[in-house]
């Protein structure tokens, strides 16, 4: 192919026979060609890469560092990359855009062969300059260059050395390992980061905006010294392997001090370490910037306005249960009550406001502190989470003797909430009088609002949004579907780093307590019965609530679907 991208511009008439003639003679490669006409100045780059695209007949970029996430470099090993003049930009599905500088070297495409068959993934290749491909390369050195540096200090016997004494961990180049781990979580607004041992390597996972990816690999020889770095961070026993510890320390990170929560884990191929990041200088959110609004927002109002009852919120683990209850907290807090709180842990300090950690491990528990917590004198009171019956008893006599409680419950829905304390053993008698209002609630993506795009409503869209919205007046006159009705999906772009997403919000279901609901407790009923009293109150269910949001415009239609099924 030497000469053909040089035929192809004859033909094309972009050159004259004569400058043909000239460079033909040179007998230059495909790349050299396009850097000896640059230099002769018949044509600018930018100019020149358009038509060696549009002669291979692939997309021309011009990519930002920013637009590469750092697990796609995991595709491409840095040599690799260097050796061929190949980089991954961008991985949609099962595809893999790969940025070529050379699309006519055929052992950089031998290359991309393999690597497709080795991966399971298909190739997409897009021509990118030498200039920016050595500009993008820098990408290598930043999060996993910084940790590849450290990892080159530490050797097999400090490995085994760290196990005999703490203090050399003090002195290791992996404090600078994990204070990188750190800071990339932080930055990159993760909320969980999970170091895990595997059979050959240790690799590194962040969740961001409720999803998780891979961050980096590093050699398993020095995975027990990254573990034992964080136990000492937190206090924890590095001497224990064989047992789960849990544990908590503060880092200063970009002149901000953010709270780690640390949880270990023994697998078959080590510890694995979980840790969440809890940053209290995001305060506290009203509810409509949680993503409540509407008729949501108005039962949740008027029902908090009750002197008395049991307020309960209900959803899986890390769907932001605890992040609404401080936005209620924040609304009830006057200086005319008494608020305490019992947490594990506390997430946000919240002034005027008795807030106390449990520790299960010298007997303090949800069940034992709230005991002790009504001779307080509260008006108010927060219980982190309803665990067992005994603490569900606790909380309902507290909310039947006078006080406001709030707490969580591990439900799937906002009407499991009541067959799940009847199976714990509650009375269904004391549910009418206690129970105020339910709440169940996820997080979902929303979509960048800088590059979202609109796309037609398919058939089946039309058929899932009519369905759903079926009945609820209120919201299908608004929103009733017309031909020019759009959804919205995720495009990808710099500002969220190609995801498409920026940040979650919450969709939420509120049912609340009625006469015909009490008249339905006290039969004590089944999920299907209670179920019809919603409908009955025209409950706004949590995938309506997120189809409304997907109409609005404010997440894709896609990622309710997925959240709600999973």
């Amino acid at each position: 192919m030497i000469n053909s991208f040089l035929d192809s511009l004859l033909k094309e008439n972009k050159i004259t026979k004569e400058i043909y003639d000239i460079l033909k003679i040179k007998n230059l490669g495909d790349l050299e060609l396009s850097e000896e006409i640059i230099k002769l100045k018949l044509f600018d780059e930018k100019t020149i890469l358009a038509l060696r695209a549009k002669f291979f007949s692939i997309p021309f970029r011009v990519v930002e560092e920013s637009e590469i996430k750092n697990e796609i470099l995991d595709y491409i090993p840095e040599e690799s990359a260097k050796t061929y003049k190949i980089i991954p930009i961008k991985k949609t599905g099962s595809d893999l855009e790969i940025g070529v500088v050379n699309p006519s070297d055929i052992r950089a495409l031998d290359a991309l062969k393999f690597i497709a068959s080795q991966k399971r993934i298909n190739i997409r290749i897009s021509l990118i300059s030498l200039n920016n491909f050595f500009a993008i390369l820098k990408k290598y050195r930043n999060f996993k260059g910084e940790i590849g540096e450290e990892l080159t200090k530490i050797s097999q016997e400090f490995k085994e050395e760290v196990e005999k004494d703490s203090e050399l961990v003090e002195e290791a180049p992996v404090i600078k390992i994990v204070m990188v781990i750190l800071k990339h979580a932080y930055e990159n607004n993760a909320s969980d980061i999970h170091v895990e041992p595997t059979k050959d390597r240790s690799r590194v996972r962040f969740r961001i905006d409720g999803i998780l990816s891979i961050g980096l690999f590093f050699p398993k020889e020095i995975h027990d010294a990254v573990i034992a770095r964080i136990k000492i961070m937190a206090n924890m026993r590095i001497d224990e392997k064989r047992l789960p510890q849990d544990g908590r320390f503060k880092n200063k990170i970009l002149d901000k001090e953010i709270d780690f929560r640390v949880s270990t884990f023994p697998t078959q191929f080590g510890e694995k370490i979980q840790l969440r990041l809890l940053d209290s200088s995001y305060g506290i959110k009203d509810l409509p910037e949680l993503g409540i609004w509407g008729k949501n927002l108005d039962l949740i109002k008027e029902g908090i306005k009750k002197p008395y009852g049991l307020i309960l919120l209900t959803g899986p683990t890390g769907s932001g249960k605890t992040t609404t209850l401080y936005s209620i907290l924040n609304i009830l807090n006057k200086e005319t009550v008494n608020i305490l709180t019992l947490e594990d842990p506390i997430e946000y300090y919240l002034d005027g406001i008795g807030q106390s950690q449990i520790r299960p491990e010298i007997g303090y528990t949800f069940a034992s502190g709230l005991r002790s917590l009504v001779r307080q004198d509260p008006n108010i009171i927060m219980v982190g989470e309803i665990r067992d019956k005994e603490t569900a008893s606790l909380a309902i006599n507290a909310a039947l003797t006078g006080h406001i409680v709030l707490s969580t419950l591990h439900t799937n829905s906002a009407i499991g909430v009541m067959p799940r304390l009847l199976e714990m053993g509650i009375e269904g008698y004391l549910l009418p009088s206690a129970l105020n209002f339910m709440i169940a609630q996820r997080l979902i993506r929303q979509l960048c609002q800088s590059c979202k795009k609109s796309v037609k409503i398919s058939d089946r869209a039309k058929e899932i949004i009519n369905k759903e919205l079926e009945g609820i007046a209120e919201f299908t006159q608004e929103l009733k579907l017309t031909e020019n009705s759009v959804l919205y999906q995720a495009a990808g772009c710099s500002n969220c780093d190609q995801t498409g997403a920026s940040g979650r919000i919450g969709i939420y279901e509120v049912f609340i307590m009625t006469e015909e609901l009490k008249d339905i407790l006290v039969k004590n009923p089944t999920e299907l019965e209670i179920k019809k009293e919603s409908v009955r109150q025209k409950m706004l269910t949590m995938k309506q609530d997120g189809i409304i949001q997907a109409l609005k415009g404010t997440v894709s239609l896609e990622e309710v679907l997925r959240v709600i099924n999973n």
